[in-house]
Order: C-alpha cells, then sequence, then structure tokens
C-alpha cells in the first residue's frame, strides 16, 4: 500500500482551507485520511502553515511520498530539510500585530515633532521660465551649426 502525504479540500467556492493529511494513494482527494498532520491557508495575508513536525517526520521516515504542493509547504517550515539532513531555511515571517503597527507610528510621529520640515517637498519644483530659456538656446545653437 502507498502513503501520500498530501493536501485535503475544504472551505468554499472561492475560500479554499487545506489540511495536509497522510493516507492511501488511491483514495480520493477529499476522501478518508489515515491521519491529520496540518493545516494549510492559502488566502490569509500572510498564508497560515502549521504542521506536526514530529508526525510529518514519522510518516516521511516510514516512506510516506508528498505530493508536489505538500513538499512545497514542508520545504517553508524546514521538516524536509530535516528529513534529507539539510540546513534549516529561514523562519517563516510572522504577521504583525496591531500593536507593534501603533508603536511604530508613533514613535514616527515623535520624531517628525522636533523636525523643522512642515510636509513639504524636499525638493523645488523647475519654473517654466528657465525651461523655456533654456530651449530657446538650445534652438539658436542648432541653427547656427
Amino acid at each position: 500500500m502507498a502513503v501520500k502525504i498530501k493536501l485535503k479540500r475544504l472551505g468554499k467556492i472561492r475560500q479554499p482551507h487545506y489540511r495536509i493529511v497522510v493516507a492511501d494513494a488511491r483514495t480520493r482527494r477529499d476522501g478518508r485520511a489515515i491521519e491529520e498532520i496540518g493545516l494549510y491557508h492559502p488566502t490569509y495575508n500572510p498564508s497560515r502553515i502549521e504542521v506536526n513536525a514530529e508526525r510529518a517526520q514519522y510518516w516521511l521516515s516510514v516512506g510516506a511520498q508528498p505530493t508536489e504542493a505538500v513538499l512545497a509547504i514542508l520545504k517553508l517550515t524546514g521538516d524536509w530539510q530535516a528529513h534529507k539532513g539539510l540546513p534549516a531555511p529561514a523562519p517563516l515571517l510572522q504577521p504583525e500585530t496591531k500593536e507593534d503597527k501603533r508603536a511604530s507610528f508613533e514613535a514616527f510621529a515623535k520624531a517628525l515633532e522636533g523636525d523643522d520640515a512642515k510636509g513639504e517637498a524636499i525638493t523645488q519644483k523647475a519654473k517654466k521660465t528657465e525651461k523655456k530659456a533654456d530651449e530657446a538656446e538650445a534652438a539658436a545653437e542648432s541653427t547656427e551649426a
């Protein structure tokens, strides 16, 4: 019996959620599973990925074959590298909380209070008369040549 680690689709039509499951290779996509070892929610920003590393390592060690999509997820979490004995990847980004965003905004606002700039543009706009004069000089030079 061949065992695969694959995605089981749940959710509405345009709101997919997946469970990472271990199942017989002959079962259908959303059919009966031997064990659920994780979650994958691609519509969240950033995507939510949770994998039970201990169970994933067990199933990989006994010969379960991951599908392409699950292999990509296992590479992101570092479980595939642990199975193969490769160095671990960089940790996944954790989403910022509202408190973190608020603190960074307040720090930025305090930094601006001491600044003399009042929200004006840094570079000065070119005056139209200087531009017209430059064009006239260029035209005069081209006629002389």
